[in-house]
């Protein structure tokens, strides 16, 4: 009953003129009729209160129930509390599918086909468009069918040895020659420019792939050069979404290479009309090069079954809470050449949900976003950084800071009560206007790729209203291998393990981590691990040791309540003169919480007994916070002053103090840098990590005048 109806039925209750009410007022013949009028409002007045009771019983928030005992995540496997596995499976049986028909990447997309048929698949918004177009499930498939046709009509042989390159930016087509490939049981090979070109043609020659399809023409001419000076043999042909010119063509056919259009080979598709062969769960599904911080870029080998069981324990852990509904949409803005866009979109499909691409700007994706309105938003944490540096430096009157703090600690409060909302009060008053930013429509937000600071995690849960979900992971698991657990929205953890992954802990002695301590490098275990790196024993020896567990090369630490915690890195640490080992990349990641700050470096080795850094302040915030300290200027002019580096690097140390960073591992010395940390400026990779060794060479002035000026 609504709110409405409950104060008619009062009114209409203090209209009784019957027998009855005659009769029961007469039981006190005594009372004044002042006295009686008063007994008369005092029961409406109860009345009154007893249905505003049930109202608030009836439509107040309530928390959710998690699905499991959040101060019990994750399980010890055979007694051993170094090696855990999901509190959510009855025993030590990890999980390989969900659905019983569901094991490939092919069986997951024809369970949404079946779910959704005629209903949307793909959307797409050309520039100027006000709407986005789309696809249906049914459009896709047949597609799909005639691509993988054609591919099978150009000498294509339908099985997991049979590579095809993918070299395009995110959009349906991407998405529909990745499924034409698996109809036939073909495997894909995701290519991306900022590679490089040596890069490029070490993949093209390793897989030895001979048809490439991509977007436009500036990206297969890069790929023809290569033929062009005899570096990439087995190129023989090229397959673009977009048109390309007469010269682009003649140039082909001088070395051989023969250049079609999506549009011709579907047409040979449907020429040459062929049967599915779908894969098997042990078929190579794709091999995803990872860049890397250094040496040449290694193939991860993943095979329909560790996208099958990755997809599914991320189903089974959100069963109950937030599950997958056909008209959900998620925006596909991440790159599609890493397995972690790839995962999200594979389980939207197998519910018959939506993907709506971005247009291929990353400046109009907020557009882009307000007009598809996503319930799912997949991010980074440097975006949702930007996000939460954009709202703090609107807010110039200290009054407004104040009323968003006290909204945001009564949110956080809910938040820690189980109870997830955006319409509450606060909502209605002070969020609204941000959450319309996303499309008013976001029911889940998953981030992984790089740690996030608790506090801006825990204020975005308040602000955004929705399940901010942290993950963690790598290629060579397929994606994650742990997860937030629905409920508990804790923060400075990674979550428990999902119910495809054994995670264990080992000793690092050098860096004094040791397992049994609850402290060691993370090693993963389980039917989401990948095969190995494509022909390259050597490096799949380092990666997988003889039992298959999955050295990850970052160190981590068993909370008590069964969640894991990334504390350092292993592959970067070095020594100090005076042989001290330091992690770089935590020390980076504590410093990252300074206000000014948005990229750090930081430097040091064995000749020196002090770290130096590389601070690349926050565009947004940095004029605002220089001002707040007294200090007046530009962005680059703010850059060049003293008494500014000087006040970033006491922030620095404050927080770096607070953070229990050792006097050795805090920096003595800062070059403030004007110019963002790129994958255009090569400097990071296309995952946004940092290309260490390239940072160094870029900097080397600035640190060794670093070195000779920074006294001790």
């Amino acid at each position: 009953m609504h709110f409405q109806d409950w104060f008619r039925s009062l009114r209409t209750s203090t209209e009784l003129e019957g027998a009855d009410s005659e009769n029961t007022w007469s039981l006190w013949p005594s009372l004044p009729s002042s006295s009686l009028a008063l007994s008369r409002r005092s029961l409406l007045g109860l009345g009154a209160v007893a249905s505003l009771t049930a109202y608030y019983l009836v439509m107040r928030p309530r928390p959710m129930h998690p699905p499991c005992d959040l101060q019990a995540q994750s399980v010890p496997v055979n007694g051993d509390p170094s090696c855990r596995r999901s509190a959510l499976l009855k025993d030590d049986s990890l999980l390989d599918f969900y659905y019983e028909d569901t094991r490939t990447y092919y069986d997951m997309f024809q369970r949404g086909l079946r779910i959704a048929g005629g209903g949307p698949c793909l959307g797409f918004r050309k520039p100027g468009q006000p709407a986005y177009e789309w696809m249906s499930y049914t459009e896709v498939e047949h597609k799909a069918q005639l691509l993988g046709s054609g591919l099978l009509a150009k000498g294509c042989q339908p099985n997991a040895q049979q590579f095809v390159g993918i070299f395009a930016q995110n959009r349906p087509e991407w998405v529909l020659t990745e499924l034409a490939c698996y109809t036939y049981s073909m495997a894909v090979v995701p290519l991306y420019d900022t590679l490089g070109l040596e890069a490029m043609v070490h993949i093209l020659n390793l897989a030895e792939i001979s048809l490439v399809i991509c977007d436009k023409e500036d990206k297969a001419a890069a790929l023809l050069e290569n033929k062009e000076n005899g570096t990439t043999p087995t190129l023989s042909c090229l397959v673009l979404f977009n048109n390309f010119t007469e010269g682009f063509a003649t140039r082909a056919k001088a070395c051989k290479v023969e250049v079609l259009k999506l549009e011709q080979l579907m047409e040979l598709g449907r020429q040459n009309l062929k049967d599915p062969v779908p894969p098997r769960p042990q078929d190579l599904a794709v091999v995803c090069f990872t860049s890397g911080t250094t040496g040449k870029p290694k193939g991860a080998m993943i095979t329909h079954g560790n996208i099958a069981s990755n997809a599914s324990s991320v189903i089974k852990l959100l069963e109950g809470s937030v599950v997958i509904q056909q008209e959900d949409v998620s925006i596909s803005y991440l790159p599609l050449a890493h397995m972690f866009e790839r995962m999200i979109q594979v389980t939207m499909f197998c519910h018959g949900a939506k993907v709506g691409f971005y247009q291929g700007d990353i400046s109009l994706l907020m557009d882009d976003i307000k007009t598809l309105q996503p319930t799912f938003f997949p991010v980074v944490p440097r975006l949702l950084n930007r996000i939460y540096d954009k709202i703090q430096g609107s807010l110039r009157s200290p009054l407004r800071r104040a009323l968003l703090r006290y909204a945001v600690r009564r949110k956080q409060a809910e938040l820690g009560s189980g109870i997830v909302r955006n319409n509450s009060l606060w909502d209605r008053l002070l969020f609204n206007r941000i959450q319309a930013s996303f499309g008013g429509k976001l029911r889940f937000v998953l981030t992984a790729s790089a740690p996030i600071s608790p506090a801006v995690l825990s204020f975005l849960r308040a602000v955004l209203g929705c399940f901010i979900f942290e993950g963690y992971g790598q290629t060579e698991c397929t994606a994650g291998c742990t997860f937030s657990v629905p409920g508990d929205w804790s923060t400075g953890h990674v979550g428990a393990p999902l119910p495809c992954s054994m995670v264990k802990l080992v000793d690092i002695p050098e860096m004094k981590y040791y397992a049994n301590n609850g402290k060691g490098e993370i090693c993963m275990q389980g039917p989401s691990v990948f095969r190995g790196y494509l022909r390259d024993p050597e490096r799949t020896a380092e990666a997988l040791d003889s039992e298959g567990w999955l050295h990850s090369g970052d160190v981590g630490q068993w909370l008590p309540n069964g969640t894991l915690r990334i504390i350092d890195r292993k592959k970067h640490i070095f020594k100090l003169s005076q042989g001290e080992y330091i992690a770089p990349e935590k020390i980076e990641n504590v410093y990252m919480r300074c206000a000014p700050v948005l990229q750090v470096f930081v430097h040091g080795d064995s000749l020196q007994s002090h770290l130096v850094a590389i601070v690349v302040p926050d565009p947004e915030v940095f004029v605002g916070w220089a001002k707040d300290q007294g200090l007046v200027g530009s962005y680059k002019e703010l850059c060049q002053k003293p008494d500014v580096k000087k006040a970033v690097l006491e922030n620095m140390r404050a927080i770096g103090k607070e953070a229990g960073l050792k006097s050795f591992e805090q920096v003595k010395g800062i070059y403030l840098h004007p110019e963002m940390f790129s994958i255009a400026n090569g400097l990071l990779t296309p995952t946004l990590k940092s290309r260490r060794a390239d940072i160094r060479r870029a900097f080397q002035e600035q640190i060794e005048n670093l070195y000779s000026r920074t006294v001790i």
